[in-house]
């Protein structure tokens, strides 16, 4: 059965300490009674949402600070986000000609289980914008290794498991 008659949104409806935004689609049944479906949207006010937002960082995640002190323990010296290398990479060891980049899973369409996961909402906007970012990764990478450079992709999952996962490609990377 279709949803015939349209959507619309609400504005941001107050619900406790919350804001809610509410997504109104209405739909006619068999017997063409009129029928609404509410769908929650979102629980924050779209400034909440922006400055949620601002702060997901670029640099010193979490998952870097453990690859950057894994290689630190390995005997690995680096400069960080060097600007003058395509893609900034997040650790860039010049006396090895050796790069490593730490990914999110997510951002970066990784095959793993957070990788995978698709938006719902704006499906088309993300699917654009994170196979541009893998795009982009691809390019880089390519230079990189053109230029003489060895690079390593660390991916955010992999320092979920680091002694079965990270250290040995860490160990393999740096001593090859």
């Amino acid at each position: 059965m279709r949803w015939l008659i349209g959507t619309r949104h609400s504005p941001a409806l107050p619900l406790g300490n919350e804001y809610v935004r509410l997504f109104v689609a209405e739909r006619l049944d068999p017997n063409g009674e009129r029928r609404i479906k509410v769908i929650l949207m979102d629980v924050h006010t779209p400034a909440q949402r922006s400055y949620n937002m601002s702060r997901i960082r670029s640099k010193d995640t979490k998952p870097e600070l453990i690859v950057r002190s894994l290689v630190h323990q390995m005997g690995g010296r680096f400069r960080l986000h060097r600007t003058d290398l395509p893609g900034k990479p997040d650790l860039v060891l010049p006396g090895r000609k050796q790069i490593i980049f730490v990914h999110g899973c997510f951002w970066h369409r990784h095959c793993c289980r957070y990788g995978r996961v698709v938006p719902k909402t704006n499906a088309e906007f993300w699917h654009n914008k994170r196979q541009g970012t893998v795009d982009r990764d691809r390019r880089n990478r390519r230079q990189l290794r053109a230029d003489g450079w060895d690079v390593l992709t660390v991916w955010e999952c992999w320092t979920k498991q680091p002694e079965a996962r990270l250290i040995p490609r860490l160990e393999e990377f740096l001593n090859g």
